[in-house]
């Protein structure tokens, strides 16, 4: 009787549920980013990583984080600091960067669905994925296939060009390198000029722009305008989200260049031909708001164009892509909130639908949060560096970091010359201003700030004055 009981309680205690997930998406999201820029760093901080002396711990950590959060800012050359091994540790740390946010979000959901509750899963899917999908796996495979297809094609492409002029080895190598860079919005490249040598190619610029515009749109956008070419689906009508990340990737690519342009014909325009400015102000809009390529030194452009290239940036690229910045969606919102405001009505509708309210709250939110990590980071950036120093000097700089600061929290890359110029102290406020880029402010606010249940407290209503 004994022994039974004693088998009896066993199987009781074997019959007690499995312990529930501990950890917040957003906070394994977190994990998952911290590990690979500590791994990347460490590897990269290997004497085998470097053609000469190895980098400094910092120094591996920003690269490291750079590259995995997709953003091209470097503090040493990519082509001539780094060796091949080097290379390759930051190819890795891109492609797995670029694509890690979605994947990895898709996997959570695929591999913890019995251990994590739903409303994790749902937090999941409306901070990473613009909307629900049928089957996380066939995504997955969908977006790996959507990848090796899309780089191998600019591989290809460029490696007309660079073959040629670099040998078949070191021109496939960097065809490869550039084409994942480039679609995956990072904005690396092993040239130490950018692509300037390449300023006036169309074939260049052409591929270049269409990688990243492509890694930019959101792989769920992708896969929509590919379902339009199947016959079986010859009325298949695109939700509100591919329409607005379309139309206002195209407004602002075109507005971009032409007020690019007319920023610029008393400048740069100037001194080049018809052909070579056009193509200057068609891929500098296109790089600005996600990938951190440029073929011109920024340094020579006009300040209103800087400041123009700053807006763009902040944007930045479309949700569910390899690129960062509010999100062009998030922008559309807060214009088309303005839009119907201004008309008097009280809710947001774009194009014949209604946004609900806690969208139009979120992107409120995401918008004001930006603007305040950013202005954060802008003062702190300068009172460590520029502190101290006479004050007209320390005006000049005050575009430099700025500029620096929003091409970090957008993940873009492009600077004016002052990422090498960082004190270690600016270096970590820049790898902290990637970091939260890449993840995202929300989902990062998400993985600390404790949110209310159901139960929320209601007061009473009172007006205050506005304006």
């Amino acid at each position: 009787m004994r022994r039974r009981g004693v088998k009896s309680h066993s199987m009781c205690a074997l019959q007690q549920p499995r312990q529930t997930w501990r950890f917040s998406p957003g906070q394994v999201l977190l994990l998952y980013y911290v590990l690979a820029i500590l791994l990347g760093g460490l590897l990269l901080r290997l004497p085998l990583a470097s053609s000469g002396e190895p980098l400094t711990f910092l120094d591996a950590i920003f690269t490291a984080t750079s590259a995995q959060c997709v953003t091209g800012l470097v503090v040493v050359d990519t082509g001539s600091r780094l060796s091949w091994f080097g290379q390759l540790v930051v190819l890795l740390l891109i492609q797995t960067g670029g694509l890690g946010i979605t994947t990895f979000s898709v996997y959570l959901l695929s591999y913890l669905g019995g251990g994590m509750s739903l409303r994790g899963r749902q937090q999941i899917e409306q901070t990473l994925l613009p909307q629900p999908y049928a089957s996380v796996q066939e995504l997955v495979g969908k977006i790996f296939l959507l990848t090796i297809v899309i780089e191998g094609i600019g591989a290809a492409l460029l490696a007309i060009r660079l073959v040629p002029q670099l040998g078949l080895v070191q021109g496939l190598w960097s065809a490869l390198f550039h084409s994942v860079s480039a679609f995956c919005n990072a904005g690396f490249s092993l040239f130490p000029d950018s692509l300037v040598g390449f300023h006036d190619d169309p074939l260049v610029n052409l591929t270049i722009m269409g990688l990243i515009t492509a890694g930019g749109i959101g792989f769920l956008v992708l896969q929509e305008l590919f379902g339009l070419t199947r016959r079986r689906q010859p009325r298949h009508r695109l939700s509100l989200h591919t329409r607005l990340v379309l139309v206002t990737s195209c407004a602002l690519t075109l507005g971009g260049a032409l007020l690019l342009a007319l920023l610029e014909i008393p400048g740069e325009l100037r001194t080049m031909g018809a052909a070579d400015g056009f193509w200057m102000v068609l891929f500098q809009s296109v790089t600005a708001r996600t990938a951190g390529f440029n073929t011109i030194d920024l340094n020579l452009l006009e300040v209103p164009t800087l400041v123009l290239i700053m807006f763009l940036m902040f944007i930045g690229a479309s949700p569910g892509s390899c690129g960062g910045g509010i999100k062009t969606t998030s922008f559309a919102l807060i214009f088309a909130i303005l839009h119907n405001r201004l008309k008097g009505e009280r809710h947001t509708n774009i194009f014949r639908r209604t946004v609900p309210d806690e969208l139009t709250t979120r992107a409120l939110t995401l918008v004001l949060l930006s603007v305040i990590v950013c202005g954060a980071a802008i003062f702190l950036l300068l009172t460590v560096q520029v502190h101290g120093l006479p004050a007209t000097q320390s005006r000049n700089a005050l575009l430099d970091y700025a500029f620096e600061t929003v091409s970090a929290f957008a993940t873009v890359g492009l600077s004016l010359g002052v990422t090498g110029e960082l004190l270690p102290l600016g270096k970590m406020i820049i790898i902290g201003l990637m970091f939260v880029g890449r993840v995202g402010i929300l989902t990062l606010a998400f993985a600390f700030v404790r949110r209310a249940g159901k139960r929320q407290i209601r007061y009473a209503e009172e007006q205050v004055m506005i304006g």
